[in-house]
C-alpha cells in the first residue's frame, strides 16, 4: 500500500511538471506574462522580445539560457548580433535564419487571446535564408482591411524590391482599438512567428500605417520602442493607446494641415513626445501655407540614431498626400518616397 502511494505522489509530480511547462511554439517568458517559463522537451525557451519569448524547436545547449517569470533569454548559436543598446545599428539574426523558411507569402491565422487573427505576409522572391531581411508592418485604416494595404504596403514594397518581408495585420473590426492591449500581443506574436520561420533583421523591424494604422504605429513607438526600428505616422492620432512612451525610437510623422478627421495638433503632439524622448533640439518647424498645396520637411537635430522628421503638407485626411491635389494615390504621392527613404537610413 505504501509502494502504491509513493507511485501515486510520483505520478501526481510528473504530471504537475508536465503542465508547467509550455508546448511547443506556446509563449514562455515576457515582460507580464505569468504562465509556463520551460518548454517541453525537445523545444527551448528563446526570447523574441521584452514582451515576447517562445517555446521553439531546438536544443537549449546550443546557448545560456535565463528563465524568470518577467523575460526568457536564449542565446541561440544561429544568432549573430553586432549591435548594443546604446547603438541600434548592425544586425541581429532572427531564429528563423539557416533554417530554411517555413513561412511563404499568402493569408496567415493565429489565436491571440482567445480570438482568431489574421495577416498577410509577402516573402521576397528568391528567398535567401541566409541573408536578414528588414520587415516592415503595414497597417490599415478605420473601415479598411489587411487586403487593401497588401497590395503595395503603402508604396513601399516597390520601392524595396526583393530587400523587405512585409506584413499586412487585419484589425479587429476593421480598427486598432488595442483594448487591454490585445493588437499589441497580435504583433508581439506575429514578429515570433515570422522570426521563428523566416530570416528577419531584428534590428531592422519598421511600422507603419494611416489614420487609425497610424494611431496602431504610434502605439508601438510608445510601447515597443526597443522592438521596432522606426516608425512613419501618416495622418494620425492617438486613438491605440500609449502604454510606456518614454523610450526613443525613429519617428516620420506627415500630417495634412487641413485634416478635419484627426486634427494636426494631435500630429504635433505626437511628434514632439519623440522630439523629447529622441533628445532633439525643441523648434517650431515651418508649416505650407493654406491654398498652397504643398509640403514642408523638417528634420530636427536629434540624438545619434534616433532622428525626427516631420512633414505637413497642405491637404486633409489623405495618407498618401501629393502636392496640386487631393488626390490619396502611392503612385503620385510623396509618402512612400519619404518613408522608404527614413526607414533605409539604418543599416
Amino acid at each position: 500500500m505504501k509502494s502504491f502511494l509513493i507511485g501515486i505522489s510520483a505520478l501526481a509530480g510528473l504530471v504537475q511538471v508536465a503542465f508547467s511547462q509550455q508546448a511547443l511554439w506556446g509563449q514562455c517568458g515576457g515582460i507580464g506574462w505569468t504562465g509556463p517559463t520551460s518548454c517541453v522537451s525537445g523545444a527551448c525557451c528563446n526570447y523574441q522580445n521584452p514582451y515576447y519569448s517562445q517555446c521553439i524547436s531546438g536544443n537549449c545547449n546550443s546557448g545560456t539560457t535565463t528563465s524568470g517569470r518577467a523575460t526568457t533569454l536564449t542565446t541561440m548559436s544561429t544568432a549573430s548580433t553586432t549591435a548594443t543598446a546604446s547603438d541600434p545599428s548592425g544586425t541581429v539574426r532572427s531564429p528563423g535564419c539557416g533554417r530554411g523558411a517555413t513561412l511563404t507569402s499568402g493569408t496567415k491565422s493565429m489565436t491571440v487571446n482567445g480570438k482568431t487573427r489574421q495577416y498577410i505576409l509577402r516573402v521576397p522572391n528568391n528567398y535567401d535564408q541566409n541573408k536578414p531581411y528588414k520587415l516592415i508592418f503595414g497597417f490599415h485604416w478605420l473601415g479598411g482591411t489587411m487586403g487593401n494595404v497588401a497590395p503595395s504596403y503603402y508604396g513601399l514594397q516597390s520601392r524595396a524590391g526583393e530587400s523587405a518581408i512585409f506584413v499586412a495585420p487585419q484589425g479587429l473590426d476593421n480598427g486598432w482599438g488595442n483594448a487591454g492591449g490585445e493588437d499589441i500581443t497580435f504583433v508581439d506574436q506575429m514578429l515570433s512567428t515570422i522570426e521563428s520561420g523566416l530570416c528577419v533583421n531584428q534590428r531592422q523591424r519598421f511600422a507603419t500605417g494611416f489614420s487609425y494604422g497610424g494611431a496602431m504605429s504610434f502605439s508601438l513607438a510608445c510601447s515597443r520602442a526597443t522592438t521596432f526600428r522606426a516608425v512613419a505616422v501618416l495622418s494620425g492620432g492617438q486613438l491605440s493607446g500609449c502604454s510606456g512612451g518614454n523610450d526613443p525610437i525613429a519617428y516620420l510623422g506627415i500630417h495634412g494641415l487641413r485634416d478635419s478627421v484627426l486634427n494636426i495638433s494631435g500630429g504635433r503632439a505626437m511628434r514632439d513626445k519623440f522630439v523629447r524622448n529622441n533628445g532633439c533640439a525643441p523648434m517650431s518647424p515651418p508649416e505650407p501655407n493654406q491654398g498652397s498645396q504643398t509640403h514642408i520637411k523638417t528634420s530636427y537635430s536629434c540624438r545619434s540614431g534616433y532622428p525626427v522628421t516631420w512633414i505637413a503638407f497642405d491637404a486633409g485626411h489623405i495618407g498618401q498626400a501629393a502636392d496640386g491635389t487631393q488626390n490619396d494615390s502611392p503612385s503620385t504621392s510623396f509618402s512612400p518616397g519619404e518613408t522608404w527613404t527614413f526607414f533605409s537610413q539604418f543599416n
